[in-house]
């Protein structure tokens, strides 16, 4: 009886490999310029659910938190406030997609108030992933 234990050569190996190679050059830069786009509309998502419950805490107490009370108003109830009827959120404010804590402000520069995200870099301007993110942006 005789076995036909052919393998693979070396070269087959190599051949296969650069051709791997070729391929996730080719597929790798595309994936992560999705990745980065989909951060920056994660971030906008995140903002458009802490404007709805910042709406609904100003139905509550006829105001929006101030930027001393900022977004922990609506987990916790600040004091001095009788129509609180909280939490506004199901769990914890959520930090941005980049590990951040989202920048609040009452009254805003450009709207009654502003949440920002600076972005993939944590810093004011930048662009693509970097860009900064602002709610009277998305509205």
């Amino acid at each position: 009886m005789k076995h036909n234990n052919r393998g693979f050569t070396l070269v087959e190996i190599l051949v296969v490999v650069v051709i791997i190679g070729l391929l996730a050059s080719l597929v790798a830069p595309q994936l992560f310029k999705k990745v980065g786009s989909s951060k920056q509309k994660t971030a906008q998502a995140q903002i458009s659910m802490l404007e709805t419950a910042l709406k609904t805490f100003r139905l509550d107490n006829g105001r929006y938190p101030t930027t001393e009370d900022g977004l922990r108003a609506l987990i916790v109830q600040p004091t001095g406030l009788r129509f609180w009827d909280g939490p506004y959120l199901e769990k914890d404010v959520p930090p941005d997609p980049w590990g951040n804590p989202y920048m609040y402000k009452c009254p805003g520069d450009k709207s009654e108030y502003e949440i920002m995200s600076w972005g993939g870099d944590g810093k004011a301007g930048g662009e693509g992933e970097n860009r900064d993110i602002f709610s009277w942006e998305i509205r």
